[in-house]
């Protein structure tokens, strides 16, 4: 077999519909579109939401809320994972070479969910309370950055 020989399988393509094409061909004249009006016309399809004039429902509806520009997103990682590390000093570098996390946008916030039993030094950007005092009661230490 030669590549010039490869062909689809039977049945596997089909011809595309050529219309306007006289009335032989079961779509001449109108070529399938009916007669006149807006959908007869090339690019006559309104947009999504298009209401036929009405106001639009999304445009209907007031706006709420904000986005506020100044927010900081952190790395999140739970205590149940930092013993995966491997290390008894855990740092941001650490955790993306483990692939626990994948990128520090605003920094690294550590979590509670979960218990910790080694003696851990955990460096983080952030902390939330039950993971200070988890850490802190397995003897371990929470440093911020």
């Amino acid at each position: 077999m030669r590549l010039e020989e490869l062909k689809p399988a039977v049945g596997a393509t089909k011809k595309s519909k050529r219309v306007g094409r006289g009335p032989g061909s079961g779509n001449g004249k109108t070529a399938g579109k009916g007669h006149k009006g807006q959908k007869a016309r090339s690019g006559g399809v309104k947009g999504a939401g298009f209401e036929g004039g009405q106001m639009p429902l999304q445009r209907r509806i007031p706006k709420r809320g904000f986005t506020n520009i100044f927010r900081k997103e952190y790395a999140v990682v739970n205590l149940k994972d930092l013993e995966a590390s491997g290390t008894d000093t855990v740092t941001p570098e650490t955790l993306m070479q483990r692939g626990l996390i994948k990128d520090m946008k605003a920094g690294l916030k550590v979590l509670g969910a979960g218990e910790v039993k080694a003696k851990l030094t955990v460096r983080a950007h952030k902390f939330s309370k039950s993971a200070v005092e988890k850490i802190q009661a397995a003897g371990g230490k929470a440093e911020v950055i």
